[in-house]
């Protein structure tokens, strides 16, 4: 890719950082929830319209599907993805942008994702006359609640017409610093299943334990055999998390044994075919445990999102473009990551890759964590979010036509 097309992003990223912070802070002042983003989506639409850039809205929801094509000749379509859902926080920050919405935050940075890809639209809008092929810009609702807005997406068509052949995404990170972004080749992050599990038994007074079938001890030996699944089951080369977070009984006391106790936990793995034995595995531990001692289990698997991959090749030559718009001391290689994240329905779509980037900034005392009440961002790292974005999918088109 010639090096004045790199100038010409960084140049475009300095005049519109201003603009860009502005659609940031007005996004993160009116923050909406998954599959509730109306008054996101009507804002980014009026972006769009007021660059002239064409779009279809209504996909999947609220998102918006974009398309930017080059005017030179070229036939390859690159996809872009953002994220638009905020999350049921209440947010804690003194900013003069502080949240309007009470109980509602952008406490996982999808304004920064938003209004980033805003940016790198208009950019790549601006420099259509200097590549060929087709930017697709998708507007995702929903990424932090099931089924998944990606998922809907799909479903109603925005990876065609035209089909992309590759697709970027990026997530903030704050225990990276700013003005550096991360990235992982292959298996990055995990499938994400919602176990709610309900054990029944015969309560009364705990002073007359032979008389009862102690929902309780039945959930204690209960989870001890499901953790069985991993350590007795499992491949120890495939990342695999099962942890339990939540139980709670039907009443009970210091003298009072409950009838019923409801746990609720996790299964995460990255392989899936694994996924699937082991959710026969769970169910069928639950069924012989619990019988064997008279009482009885029901384990509903609510099956998320899938595992993300990262395509090695794809994921090379964003290296390859992050290094030469960024420079190497500003990429860095990341660990596999047991979170989840509805971007991997995309990538087991089609070539994707899924990178991290950098928004801490300790001497402003930047360093909240993801999904807490006082999470922000150095605003410097809309300088990359835009910038490289647009730079990545203007580097494979390059290299599609080389």
């Amino acid at each position: 890719m010639e090096i004045n097309l790199k100038n010409r992003v960084s140049d475009s990223v300095e005049l519109l950082f201003n603009q860009i912070v502005g659609h940031r802070r007005h996004l993160h002042q009116w923050p909406e929830l998954s599959f509730e983003e109306e008054e996101t989506s009507k804002y980014v639409i009026g972006i769009l319209k007021e660059a002239g850039i064409p779009y279809q809205s209504g996909v999947g929801g609220h998102g918006i599907v974009a398309l930017i094509k080059g005017h030179l000749p070229g036939d390859t379509v690159v996809a872009l993805r953002a994220d638009m859902d905020a999350l049921p926080i209440e947010e804690e920050n003194n900013l003069d942008y502080r949240s309007k919405k009470h109980g509602v935050m952008h406490a996982c940075g999808h304004d920064v994702h938003t209004s980033s890809l805003i940016g790198a639209s208009l950019i790549l809008n601006d420099l259509r006359d200097h590549f060929g092929g087709t930017v697709k810009c998708i507007f995702q609702p929903a990424e932090e609640k099931l089924p998944g807005g990606a998922s809907l997406m799909i479903r109603d068509g925005a990876l065609e017409n035209p089909q992309p052949a590759s697709i970027f995404g990026q997530h903030v990170h704050p225990p990276l610093e700013v003005g550096k972004v991360g990235v992982k080749s292959g298996m990055y992050m995990a499938s994400t299943d919602e176990l709610y599990l309900t054990v029944k038994g015969k309560g009364g007074h705990a002073a007359l334990p032979q008389d009862l079938v102690d929902p309780v001890i039945l959930t204690a030996n209960l989870l001890l055999a499901l953790q069985q699944v991993v350590s007795r089951h499992g491949d120890p080369t495939i990342p695999t998390v099962l942890s339990f977070g939540k139980i709670q009984s039907s009443g009970g006391a210091t003298n009072v044994v409950p009838n019923e106790v409801k746990v609720e936990g996790t299964f995460r793995t990255m392989d899936e075919p694994w996924r699937a034995k082991a959710h026969r595995h769970m169910l069928q531990i639950c069924e012989h445990v619990t019988a064997a001692h008279g009482g009885y289990a029901e384990l509903e698997i609510r099956k998320g999102y899938p595992y993300l991959l990262n395509d090695g090749a794809l994921t090379d030559r964003f290296r390859e473009a992050a290094i030469e718009y960024l420079g190497s001391e500003n990429v860095v290689e990341l660990p596999i990551r047991m979170t989840g994240e509805d971007f991997a329905y995309y990538s087991q779509t089609m070539p994707a890759c899924f990178y991290r980037l950098g928004v801490r900034n300790e001497a402003k005392g930047i360093t909240s964590p993801l999904h807490t009440p006082t999470f922000n961002v150095d605003e410097e790292c809309l300088k990359v979010g835009m910038g490289l974005l647009a730079y990545s999918a203007l580097y494979e088109l390059e290299k599609s036509v080389s």
